[in-house]
């Protein structure tokens, strides 16, 4: 049976050098692109193209190849607090079986699996294996859900949106918004008070006149 895998897919590795010899091992170091979507959208992630640095160790087993590895990228994001980009180192490690897909442990031919067991199952094919769901889940395991630039980031003020770590005296008068109400009906009897002084004041003048 022919591979669905493609060999020249860098996140595709080969493991007939390593053999079917339980307790082979095989160390492997490798600098990929990263693939679309590495991370969490919307949030924070390793940009598509982006170097992505693997060490691998692959050790055969009765089963199949235990993968143990940890991959290092530069992740980019926006900081939760403030809204600003930022860039973020991230190690991510990872171990994962490979399955045979048509042998049991002594070589026979396996007995069928159930469904659900097949579907949590990652099986080799014709010698190869794809890491790229492995590093995926890994690497949005080891990323922050909320990013932030810094630790100490203050935020945005509330009312006007100024970055507050631009402007550390940044305040706003708190005004109670009964009082605030209090003081627009102040000014407004003030004001008609005025008036009427204004207009009995003429009523004076005009008597004065005559």
């Amino acid at each position: 049976m022919s591979t669905r895998l493609d060999h020249r897919n860098p996140l595709v590795f080969d493991t007939h050098e390593l053999g079917r010899r339980p307790g082979a091992l095989q160390r492997l170091s490798r600098t990929v692109d990263a693939p679309k979507d590495l991370g969490i959208e919307g949030v924070i992630g390793v940009p598509e193209g982006k170097p992505v640095e693997l060490d691998l160790r692959l050790e055969s087993v009765m089963e199949g190849v235990l993968v143990t590895g940890t991959a290092r990228a530069s992740a980019e994001g926006e900081c939760v607090r403030c809204l600003e980009p930022l860039r973020q180192q991230v190690a991510a490690d990872f171990q994962e079986m490979f399955t045979y897909p048509d042998t049991d442990d002594r070589g026979r031919h396996a007995e069928p699996v159930d469904d659900a067991e097949d579907e949590d199952t990652l099986f080799l094919e014709d010698g190869l294996f794809d890491l790229e769901p492995v590093l995926r889940d890994a690497v949005v395991l080891a990323l922050p859900m909320q990013p932030v630039c810094r630790e100490d980031c203050a935020g945005l003020c509330p009312d006007c949106g100024i970055r507050l770590d631009d402007d550390p005296g940044h305040h706003h008068d708190a005004v109670d918004i009964r009082w605030a109400a209090l003081q627009g009906l102040t000014d407004s009897l003030g004001t008609g008070e005025k008036d009427n002084m204004s207009g009995a004041e003429a009523g004076v003048d005009e008597k004065q006149e005559k």
